[in-house]
C-alpha cells in the first residue's frame, strides 16, 4: 500500500460509517450475546488468552445464564439477538445441546466457537436437532503447525472433519478462523486451497495481539513485513473469489479498508457485543477479558447494567492521547480495538497504520 493519504470517495464512504458507528453507540442495541460457558479446555494453545486449561473453576450453570436471558429477552428481538458460545472448549460441555435448546425455545438463534477436537458426526448432528444456526471452527495451520499451535496430536484431524461436515451443511452460517504467526504465514496458499477443496464459502483470518500466553512468545511477533504480508495475501484470495477471505474485526487499514474485510473497522465491544464469562463478569467482546469489566450478574441486572454502563466502549473520545492525540485518522479509528489498548493506562499494544509504514500526522 503506497498511498498516504486515503482516495476521496474512501474518506466519503469513512465519514458515512463514522456517523452509523454513533449512530448504534447511541442506540447500543445488543445484537451480539456470548457466554464464555467455561473455562475447561481440551487442547493447550500457544496463544490462549482465557489461561484455559483442562481442569477448571467449576462450569457456571445452565440455570444462572438462562436466568440472566430471561432478564434480557424483554428487552430485545430475539430473533435478531445471536447467542454465541465461547470457552474455553464449549464441546467439554455434556449440557451444550440442552442449552442450544433453551436457546432455541426462547426464539434465540445460537452459535458456538470450537477447536472440534471432541466433535464427532453424532454430536454434530445432535447439537444441529438442538437449533445449531451458527459456527466457527479454528485451523491454524497444515497438520505439523497446526498441532504444534494447538498443543495436541490429531487436533488438524479433528478440526478438519469439523469443517467437513459443517460445510456441506445447508443453512448453517459457518466460517473457519486462522491465527497467523511466523510458523503458518508461509503456509496460507496452501491451507487456502485445502479449504476451497472443502467446500468452505468463509475464511477469517486474524493476527495474534499480545495478551495471555501470546505476549512473550516470539512465533507471534511478526515482523512489519510479515504483518503487511497477511493484508496482501487477503486482498489477493478476495480478488481470486473462489472463497470469502475477511481480516478479523482488529484495527483500522487505511487504504485496506474494503479491500480485506467487507465492512470498514468496527470495534462493537460495548455497542453490539456483549458478554457474560466464566466468573460471572458482564463484559463485551470475550477478548477484552478482564479489563472492562462493567459488572457481575451475581450482584447486577444485566440490563441495568448494559443500559447505563459501558460509557468508556461508547464514547471513545478519551482514546485521543499519545500517538493516537495527533492522528489524521482518529476519526475513522477512535483509537482502534478495545482489545488492544490497556485501560488503566490508555497505552495500545500497537498501531496497524504505523506498522504498514503510514504517516499518521
Amino acid at each position: 500500500m503506497s498511498q498516504n493519504v486515503l482516495p476521496f470517495k474512501k474518506q466519503a464512504a469513512l465519514e458515512v460509517h463514522r456517523f452509523y458507528r454513533h449512530s448504534l453507540a447511541k442506540s447500543h442495541t445488543l445484537s451480539y450475546f456470548f457466554w464464555e460457558c467455561t473455562l475447561r479446555c481440551n487442547l493447550n494453545c500457544l496463544h490462549c488468552g482465557s489461561d484455559c486449561r483442562c481442569e477448571a473453576d467449576p462450569d457456571m450453570p445452565l440455570a444462572d445464564f438462562l436466568k440472566v436471558l430471561d432478564n434480557v429477552r424483554p428487552h430485545v428481538n430475539p430473533s435478531r439477538t445471536l447467542i454465541v458460545v465461547t470457552g474455553g472448549e464449549p464441546l467439554m460441555r455434556k449440557d451444550l445441546e440442552e442449552a442450544g435448546k433453551a436457546f432455541m425455545d426462547r426464539g434465540f438463534p445460537w452459535g458456538f466457537v470450537t477447536n472440534g477436537f471432541a466433535m464427532t458426526l453424532p454430536r454434530f448432528k445432535n447439537l444441529l436437532t438442538a437449533g445449531l444456526r451458527s459456527m466457527t471452527v479454528s485451523l491454524d495451520g497444515l497438520h505439523r503447525s497446526h498441532d504444534h499451535f494447538r498443543g495436541r496430536e490429531h487436533s488438524f484431524e479433528k478440526a478438519v472433519d469439523t469443517i467437513r461436515w459443517a460445510s456441506h451443511t445447508p443453512g448453517l452460517l459457518f466460517d473457519v478462523v486462522t491465527c497467523v504467526n511466523k510458523e503458518n504465514l508461509p503456509e496460507l496458499p496452501e491451507i487456502r486451497d485445502m479449504l476451497i477443496d472443502l467446500k468452505l464459502k468463509r475464511w477469517r483470518i486474524a493476527t495474534v495481539f499480545p495478551k495471555g500466553r501470546a505476549k512473550e512468545n516470539p512465533i507471534f511477533k511478526l515482523s512489519d513485513l510479515e504483518f503487511k504480508r497477511v493484508f496482501d495475501f487477503i486482498r489477493e484470495t478476495r480478488l481470486q473469489g473462489k472463497i470469502r477471505a475477511d481480516y478479523g474485526c482488529e484495527g483500522f487499514l487505511g487504504d485496506y479498508e474494503n479491500q480485506v474485510r467487507s465492512n470498514p473497522f468496527f470495534c462493537r465491544a460495548g455497542i453490539n457485543v456483549g458478554s457474560v464469562l466464566a466468573d460471572g463478569s458482564i463484559s463485551a467482546c470475550p477478548s477484552l477479558r478482564g479489563d472492562y469489566i462493567q459488572g457481575n450478574i451475581y450482584r447486577d441486572d444485566f440490563m441495568d447494567v448494559w443500559n447505563n454502563r459501558f460509557q468508556v466502549m461508547r464514547d471513545r473520545s478519551w482514546t485521543k492521547k499519545g500517538d493516537c492525540a495527533t492522528c489524521k485518522y482518529w476519526r475513522y479509528c477512535e483509537g482502534g480495538s478495545l482489545h488492544l489498548r490497556d485501560e488503566k493506562t490508555g497505552e495500545i499494544a500497537y498501531c496497524h497504520l504505523k506498522r504498514f509504514g503510514i504517516p499518521t500526522e
